[in-house]
């Protein structure tokens, strides 16, 4: 009698070791999920270091409390973005890309007005792509934490977007122009990604490199930047 009620434990304990790993399977993050963590992580690494460069270098009191403003959210929600990747077993980039490395040097080789100027037009294309890949997660994301966690990020992004439109304005610095659609109007400016081709719609006036990176290296989860909505100006 003992035996059977050994061998009874015993299966139900493979039942038990067995359910645990098909749910995990079946949680494993779609790849719209694992591209938005990789992708806001690669965001968060830019803006931590240059706002950290804003602190030190700003010439204009407003670049360097929006510099350090940017350094404590964007480290906050990383750590957010870290313990959900570890969660969910997605591996995240551990260095800048080449796009986001050039950002920084360039930023590291300007000084005074200049920079000022650079790190305000930088930090706009960054928080575009981000709040659009974050709206891309929002509307298309399967991974309930990871949406959740972007429903979370979007107004912090957003508060730094229009925080950078009203900076720009006071120094007559072009930011994008949006229409009721939430696409560029015609005659609206917006940083080139690298100096290259704008997209289609838009029109650029400082050759900048996308602070998030270009869409074949750090890609828009759910599409290219045009399918989601422009960050709407407050």
């Amino acid at each position: 009698m003992l035996g059977i009620k050994r061998l009874g434990l015993l299966a139900a304990l493979v039942l038990v070791g067995v359910a645990p790993a098909a749910a995990a399977q079946a949680a494993q993050p779609s790849e719209q999920d694992t591209q938005y963590l990789q992708a806001v992580h690669q965001v968060n690494m830019y803006e931590i270091a240059a706002g950290e460069l804003a602190q030190e270098k700003g010439q204009n009191q407003q670049v360097k409390e929006l510099g350090q403003q940017f350094v404590t959210d964007h480290t906050e929600l990383d750590q957010s973005v870290q313990d959900l990747a570890g969660q969910l077993n997605v591996e995240l980039p551990t260095e800048p890309t080449t796009d986001q490395q050039d950002a920084l040097d360039q930023l590291n080789n300007a000084s005074g007005e200049e920079f000022d100027r650079l790190w305000v037009t930088q930090s706009l294309a960054g928080h575009v792509q981000a709040i659009q890949a974050t709206q891309t997660e929002i509307s298309q994301g399967t991974e309930p934490q990871v949406v959740e966690l972007a429903q979370t990020a979007l107004p912090v992004l957003q508060a730094h977007y229009d925080a950078l439109v009203m900076l720009a304005e006071e120094l007559g610095i072009p930011v994008p122009e949006t229409s009721p659609s939430g696409t560029a109007s015609p005659g609206g400016t917006v940083p080139a990604p690298g100096g290259t081709t704008p997209t289609p719609g838009e029109t650029f006036t400082e050759e900048a490199p996308v602070p998030g990176g270009t869409v074949t290296e750090a890609p828009v989860p759910g599409g290219t930047v045009t399918e989601t909505p422009v960050p709407q100006q407050s």
